[in-house]
């Protein structure tokens, strides 16, 4: 099994070989199964990501829901990240840390409403584990947040044999991914 480092690089190796068209296409067949995912379908208030460029592409899909869920987007503070509902990507403003769009609304206060989580990653296995960028952010997130769905989106080439897992790993519910 390699190591997160060795794992984190490998993946990013074959992310940069795929082209910006293939990610989308990809990206699209994804958000259509997490449409049609009786979690999702389910959940009122999600907290979701909006996606760096070698993410699953999850803009557009934000922007077809937000009125008919109430979607939250994380804002980096410090070393940890609030909520804020998506109203719109006219109301979105550059993040500090990522360059990552942020919403530029009032922070969620009661953060037991949220109910799905829809997490990134770097690579995902079948027992569902996840292995994330290294920072912590969606770590610390899940902890707070013990009662909510956890659904990972995921490239094929993001599918791996064994995720390395340490005890402080949250597990998915569910990882949606190209097949």
């Amino acid at each position: 099994m390699k190591d997160k480092k060795e794992l984190r690089r490998a993946i990013k190796a074959i992310k940069q070989l795929k082209s910006k068209e293939e990610k989308l296409g990809q990206s699209i067949s994804i958000c259509k199964q997490l449409l049609s995912n009786s979690i999702y379908q389910e959940a009122k208030n999600i907290l979701f990501y909006w996606a760096m460029a070698d993410e699953v592409e999850t803009q557009t899909f934000i922007s077809d829901q937000y009125q008919l869920k109430s979607i939250y987007l994380p804002v980096i503070r410090g070393e940890d990240l609030d909520m804020v509902l998506f109203e719109g990507e006219d109301k979105l403003i550059p993040g500090p840390k990522y360059g990552i769009p942020e919403p530029s609304g009032e922070r969620l206060l009661d953060e037991s409403i949220i109910d799905l989580v829809i997490v990134p990653g770097v690579a995902f296995d079948s027992e569902n584990n996840r292995m994330g960028r290294g920072a912590g952010y969606y770590d610390r997130i899940l902890n707070r947040l013990p009662n909510a769905k956890k659904i990972a989106l995921a490239f094929d080439f993001q599918m791996v044999e064994e995720v390395p897992t340490e005890p402080h790993d949250i597990r998915m519910d569910s990882v949606i991914f190209y097949q």
